[in-house]
């Protein structure tokens, strides 16, 4: 069962709310699963202001390349630096130290229109 207090796209990211208008954006369990290995990560730039579901990046593994897209509209107020020498952390803990960006919310609302894990699951079985 993937994180209840996550929401999710159906491109496989994942955004969990923190204080201050502010949440976190990473890809999910099965996502990494589906990718493989994963070598690189392309994020958006801090200040980047990204409209929702819009392609931001890129995520490479051994198997292929795959566009990431933003769950929710904000500006990037931080990236996870470490992926550039260490990608692997995708893979090895996708909701935790595999984050990929930190986000201001431009409309918090947006979170509550993601799936959420129950009907995150089902979308998985459908794709599985």
């Amino acid at each position: 069962m993937h994180p209840t207090e996550l929401g999710y796209f159906k491109e496989h990211e994942w955004v969990r709310s923190e204080s201050d208008g502010i949440a976190v954006v990473g890809i999910t369990e099965f996502a990494q699963e589906q990718l493989g290995d994963v070598v690189f990560v392309e994020l958006p730039e801090v200040g980047a202001q990204l409209d929702q579901f819009a392609k931001i990046g890129e995520i490479e593994s051994v198997k292929a390349v795959n566009d990431l897209f933003t769950p929710v509209s904000g500006s990037v107020v931080e990236i996870n630096a470490r992926l550039k020498d260490a990608p692997e952390l995708v893979n090895q803990e996708p909701y935790g130290e595999g984050w990929m960006f930190r986000i201001k919310l431009r409309d918090p609302s947006e979170v509550d229109g993601l799936l959420d894990a129950v009907a995150y699951e089902q979308l998985v079985a459908e794709e599985g």
